[in-house]
């Protein structure tokens, strides 16, 4: 735990102080950004106050009252409930405004882990509650110059199996034929070889499958892969290393020559792409704050002109980290108002799609921003690849 960033970072958000609490697990939050073993016992109740500004104070349970030792700051214990309230409402008593991890009407469910009744006791102090949204973005979605490096590298190489991949679909298909699960199998050996590693294969979809945004091909539903049809792959690894960030991208192509309706559904896809990216770099440029929301708001606007919105069915796009699906700001007014800054130094996907019963397009790419811009990290597809 760094407390002087913690502190600084409260002091910069306008934050009076940052409640941590769990019990169970229930708030992983916690645990990595207070530095706490995630393999800790934990079969009571905790707190821990950390103030913009002084010294943290801790309230553990007198049976598991070394748990916080790590931290700094002074210790409070309790054994029975009453005497939980009495030390919480008194470790709470410097301050009016409350920020923990708690998303109003549970708009950002990624940070909304504090369940109602312990909100309810808390208020009860007569406390305002306030999200600590855009503080976890910071702690867990902000990235090293390593980390940075790193995500880089993986795509370096993505971008070059994705370019093998429509290569060999494409000779597989006039030699023989092939199928969506032994081409996704294809991609897995690569990604062996060259050192990647990630959570779940890539998803290889055919004609009316990729219609489907997370389809998923099994060695007992793959679909063949023959001349005429369309295909989609979503591509997502890491290099395995610690602390190593995702890319993540989707390209699309057609087995032979795309019709004149794929043509027109990847040109609006690729046209609210550029719409997303163009939205980011527009506010960096121009020194202006932007949500997640507002940029796949501009994206849907765009999707909605050329009448397809109502078949363009997720956010735009998800915070990208170690993990595929970062604690960052998402590119999101659909699902969830995500009122969450697009901070420096993170990363995220601009990924809108349209999405058929024949077959659907998605064009994903990965922006990262620092040095005060926002820039497509790696090949960015402008015309559907012709297999």
């Amino acid at each position: 735990m760094n407390l002087t960033e913690i502190q600084a970072a409260l002091r910069d958000g306008g934050h009076e102080c940052w409640l941590f609490y769990d019990h169970h697990h229930r708030d992983p939050i916690a645990y990595r950004v207070l530095g706490l073993p995630e393999s800790m016992m934990v079969t009571r109740r905790w707190f821990y106050v950390v103030p913009a500004q002084g010294d943290p104070v801790k309230l553990v349970h007198r049976i598991e009252s070394h748990h916080l030792d790590s931290l700094p700051g002074s210790k409070l214990e309790y054994s029975a409930w009453q005497e939980l309230w009495q030390n919480l409402e008194a470790m709470l008593k410097p301050y009016r405004r409350v920020t923990m991890q708690y998303s109003p009407n549970n708009q950002i469910p990624y940070i909304s882990l504090v369940d109602a009744g312990t909100l309810e006791l808390v208020r009860s102090f007569g406390k305002e509650i306030v999200s600590s949204a855009n503080l976890v973005a910071r702690f867990e979605a902000t990235l090293t110059e390593a980390q940075i490096a790193s995500h880089f590298k993986a795509g370096h190489v993505i971008d070059k199996i994705t370019e093998a991949f429509f290569q060999e679909v494409g000779r597989r298909a006039r030699n023989g034929g092939t199928h969506e699960f032994e081409m996704q199998q294809w991609i897995m050996e690569a990604f062996g070889r060259e050192g990647l590693e990630t959570c779940d294969p890539p998803n290889v979809s055919v004609n009316g499958h990729s219609g489907d945004p997370h389809y998923e091909p099994t060695s007992a539903s793959s679909a063949p892969i023959k001349q005429g049809d369309f295909v989609l792959l979503d591509i997502w690894a890491k290099r395995k290393e610690p602390g190593s960030v995702y890319y993540d991208i989707t390209w699309t192509g057609v087995v032979g020559t795309p019709s004149d309706k794929q043509r027109e559904i990847f040109d609006v896809v690729r046209g609210a792409r550029d719409t997303g990216i163009n939205t980011v770099q527009r506010a960096f440029e121009s020194k202006q704050k932007i949500r997640g929301w507002e940029v796949d708001k501009a994206v849907r606007e765009f999707v909605a002109a050329k009448g397809w919105g109502q078949y363009f069915i997720h956010r735009t796009g998800h915070s990208i980290t170690s993990d595929i699906h970062g604690n960052g700001a998402n590119l999101d007014n659909l699902e969830t108002k995500d009122d969450r800054e697009i901070l420096p130094n993170t990363c995220f996907s601009v990924e809108p799609g349209i999405y058929l019963p024949e077959f659907g397009v998605r064009s994903e790419v990965n922006m990262m921003v620092r040095d005060g811009r926002g820039e497509v990290t790696g090949r960015i597809q402008n015309e559907l690849v012709t297999i």
